[in-house]
């Protein structure tokens, strides 16, 4: 395995808009092969990191030793900031299974536990068959399919499982017929 990256994480909305760039660039990169329609272009991803810069949400980034940003989370407030919402976390090819995703998120928890929040949950969508989830008819047995799920090919959910989330429920044909909506959550305050 190649070595950890060295990297630090920091407020997005400090950042220059040659950053902001980076960021939708990224979200449309890591996005493509398994979530095409979340971010299918540079424009689109640049609107929505802009929101995410608003004074009531939380959006940061992980940069490495070189100044690039090489990975970014946010957090959407609900609930009258007792439940948060992890959305999106993304980190790029090159620095995934090294420990980003996994810093990005424990920074996340700590900064919503700080402001009062008692939850941070997220969805995590499974437009093709990376999980038994996908494909299925979800209105049959649903709670047995949860129970049972699987990981077919790299699904997130699994990675948020190791995390301490767990499955608080499912959308099905959240993005079309067998392509559901895997919500998760975790106390954190």
């Amino acid at each position: 395995m190649a070595d950890r990256p060295v990297f630090h994480l920091r407020d997005l909305d400090r950042a220059s808009a040659a950053e902001r760039d980076a960021v939708a660039a990224l979200l449309v990169a890591g996005f493509r092969a398994h979530w095409p329609d979340a971010w299918p272009t540079l424009e689109e991803a640049r609107g929505d990191v802009l929101e995410m810069c608003a004074p009531e949400r939380l959006a940061r980034v992980a940069v490495d030793a070189t100044g690039a940003i090489i990975g970014f989370i946010g957090g959407l407030p609900g609930y009258d900031g007792r439940v948060w919402e992890l959305h999106p976390l993304v980190v790029r090819e090159d620095a995934r299974r090294r420990g980003v995703g996994r810093a990005l998120v424990a920074d996340l928890e700590r900064l919503v536990a700080a402001r009062g929040a008692l939850t941070l949950q997220l969805g995590s969508d499974d437009e093709d068959d990376m999980t038994s989830l996908g494909g299925a008819d979800l209105y049959d047995d649903l709670w047995a399919r949860i129970r049972d799920i699987q990981d077919r090919k790299g699904h997130p959910f699994a990675f948020y499982r190791k995390l301490g989330y767990t499955i608080i429920g499912v959308i099905p044909d959240a993005n079309g017929r067998g392509k559901p909506d895997i919500l998760m959550a975790r106390r954190i305050g």
